[in-house]
């Protein structure tokens, strides 16, 4: 292969990668700063928030809410989570009363301090679709493929000119 071939495949499989590992960075590694990532499943919360959106969510104590403020919380048993704008927090009776910013009327129950994951602190547009993708089965496969495809896309070729070497040929472009 030419070396100008040769610099732009290597040039395209640098981009490659280093958007892979970004997109793991910006998926998984906001953990290892104690943050824990959510994605936007409904409008409830346009256009602060839109459907596709990665929120990165930072822990809060219950006792800092206060109106206007928004959280991340779990609803039920079920663990379903919702991001909602507060309207008023009765603190005697550790509850908290939202409303999401794109619904005529506040939320039928109040949420527990219990209940309170914390408060968004970024967010990254239509990332969301990427991380729901790819925690499905097949999603999750085709990151893994394309992971190794990409390993092994970055490392056959130096193993193939290091062999050649080894056994004595010569680089056609040396």
């Amino acid at each position: 292969m030419p070396k100008a071939a040769k610099k732009i495949v290597n040039g395209i499989f640098s981009i490659i990668v280093a958007a892979v590992v970004i997109a793991a960075v910006l998926l998984l590694g906001a953990r290892v700063i104690g943050l824990q990532v959510f994605n936007v499943i409904s409008g409830s919360m346009e256009p602060a928030y839109s459907v596709g959106d990665l929120i990165y969510v930072k822990e809060i104590d219950p006792e800092e809410i206060k109106p206007d403020m928004v959280i991340t919380f779990i609803i039920n048993e079920d663990l379903v989570i919702a991001t909602h704008r507060v309207v008023s927090v009765d603190k005697e009776n550790q509850h908290i009363y939202t409303k999401g910013d794109a619904n005529e009327t506040a939320d039928a129950a109040p949420v527990h301090f219990n209940n309170v994951i914390g408060t968004p602190v970024f967010k990254i547009p239509l990332l969301g679709y990427v991380s729901d993708y790819i925690q499905s089965p097949p999603g999750t496969y085709i990151a893994v493929g394309i992971t190794a495809a990409l390993l092994l896309a970055v490392f056959i070729p130096d193993m193939v000119v290091k062999k050649s070497k080894e056994r004595g040929e010569k680089d056609e472009n040396e």
